[in-house]
């Protein structure tokens, strides 16, 4: 069966008819070829394919298309602004965040929206927001160090 959806996605409208069974993760990387967020176990448990619903992350290989009807959806690609890269992608470059970039699209969704929640996180509540993000690669200290200095980075005034 197939719907009619309006989504924002990073800021623009998109309208689109789609299968009732179609995940988001699929609908934003075959539909909007948008393919930063990546495809990984399917499952729920390695946190490759996290977006922001809304504002929060969520992991789109469990959420089908037709419930981000009206919503807004936030992805890697929308991380960006007017050609500058935001400060936690920038921070996971200067700290060493990232080695085969994998989960890396998951990560700065997922870390976004903390530093969005919570100007100054403990090194627990990072470590707490990324619990559902894997990466084989890092040992996660230097994401959890990214994430600290990109907060320290967003509270420096302009």
């Amino acid at each position: 069966m197939k719907h009619q959806i309006s989504v924002t996605v990073n800021g623009t409208a998109h309208e689109a008819e789609v299968e009732s069974r179609l995940l988001l993760v699929h609908f934003i990387r075959e539909e909007l070829r948008l393919t930063g967020t990546h495809i990984g176990c399917d499952t729920s448990h390695c946190g490759v394919c996290t977006v922001q619903l809304d504002g929060e992350p969520v992991k789109s290989c469990t959420v089908l298309a037709v419930q981000a009807d009206g919503r807004s959806v936030n992805t890697v690609e929308g991380l960006e602004q007017g050609g500058k890269l935001h400060a936690i992608q920038e921070a996971f470059t200067e700290k060493h965040a990232l080695q085969c970039g994998f989960c890396t699209p998951g990560m700065l969704m997922t870390t976004s929206a903390l530093l969005a929640r919570n100007k100054n996180p403990s090194e627990l509540e990072i470590r707490q927001a990324i619990s559902g993000n894997l990466c084989r690669c890092t040992g996660y200290l230097n994401i959890v160090k990214a994430v600290q200095h990109a907060a320290e980075k967003m509270a420096r005034p302009s």
